[in-house]
């Protein structure tokens, strides 16, 4: 049984990789091993997490943890998606440090080293930039290439590569994080918000040999939806009001002034005004702009009762299973 301290928790979100599994395990395995030997009373820790796979994944990471006492097996009820995954992960290790990669043998665990160096250079996230990747172009490198531009310049957080997964977090780091939705790729942005120190390392990637890949181009227009979400948390978090009652402000006073010239056009000048369009607009803009206030005093209030309320888990564990 373990009995030392674990220095690192290896997080692998699992869908459907039967295959792959036994390869991954070996290999994550042999460099932990190795690692393990230079480290005084530490330990570590594999966390697969089954995201609800149809194939015979589960049944391979329940035998794998029966005889590792290294090894956790986590088992979702149904399929979460990856954020779920990895906040499952996050929950459950036990390490001062926590690796995450993906569980189709295209991270490279050989690098895992470089990601601890990193980390022990005094940064609290490193993320892994495939620098060389291996994937089709159209459908998977080009869109990606045009969301990590989109995502450094929103957020303010400068990486190559949002969507690799292999990345490494100081423990009180990845356990404060928000992992909802599908904010996986966003962490390191999320990481700011708790004033985490970020890095960038290449690291290596590997052509898909076995499976299929979970991800498409359907995937850019989610990931442009979650980047004005991410944006919002980054800078209005806190205040809600603030954006909302900045906008309704503007469409207030918009309204107000035609509303204004109106009113002189027919007091002055004695002109009709019932029939002119700017009418409709002075009233839409007036009453559009009282409706944001309003909803940036309900959101006020919401982010007042999310503080204050019990957060749940955006999961359900079906079990936990670990050699004893």
């Amino acid at each position: 049984m373990r009995k030392d301290k674990i220095y690192v928790s290896i997080v692998v979100p699992i869908y459907n990789e039967e295959e792959n599994l036994p390869i991954l395990y070996e290999k994550i395995k042999t460099v932990m091993e190795e690692l393990k030997r230079h480290w005084h009373d530490k330990d570590y820790e594999i966390i697969f997490v089954n995201d609800g796979s149809i194939d015979k994944s589960w049944e391979i990471i329940k035998n794998l943890a029966e005889k590792d006492y290294h090894m956790v097996g986590v088992n979702f009820r149904r399929n979460f998606g990856q954020t779920a995954a990895m906040a499952a992960g996050f929950d459950i290790a036990r390490g001062e440090i926590i690796i995450t990669m993906d569980g189709d043998l295209q991270n490279d665990p050989e690098d895992i080293p470089r990601l601890l160096e990193k980390i022990n250079e005094g940064y609290d996230v490193v993320s892994g930039w495939r620098k060389d990747r291996k994937d089709a172009f159209l459908t998977r490198t080009l869109p990606s290439k045009i969301a990590n531009w989109l995502i450094s310049k929103v957020t303010k957080v400068y990486l190559h590569d949002y969507g690799c997964s292999l990345k490494a977090y100081k423990s009180e780091v990845a356990k404060s994080l928000d992992s909802y939705g599908e904010m996986h790729r966003f962490l390191p942005a999320l990481a700011k918000l708790v004033g985490a120190k970020i890095a960038e390392i290449p690291v290596k990637h590997h052509p898909r040999i076995y499976g299929k890949s979970k991800y498409g181009i359907s995937r850019t227009f989610k990931v442009i939806l979650d980047l004005i979400w991410v944006k919002f948390l980054l800078d209005y978090r806190n205040k809600p009001l603030r954006v909302f009652g900045g906008f309704g402000m503007l469409f207030s006073v918009l309204g107000i002034l035609i509303l204004l010239y109106l009113a002189c056009v027919k007091i002055c000048f004695g002109l009709p005004i019932g029939h002119r369009p700017l009418l409709i607009f002075g009233v839409l803009f007036f009453l559009t702009g009282i409706q944001l206030i309003s909803t940036g005093l309900i959101a006020e209030l919401i982010i007042r009762t999310y503080y204050e309320s019990q957060g749940k888990k955006p999961y359900v564990i079906k079990e936990v299973i670990q050699h004893q």
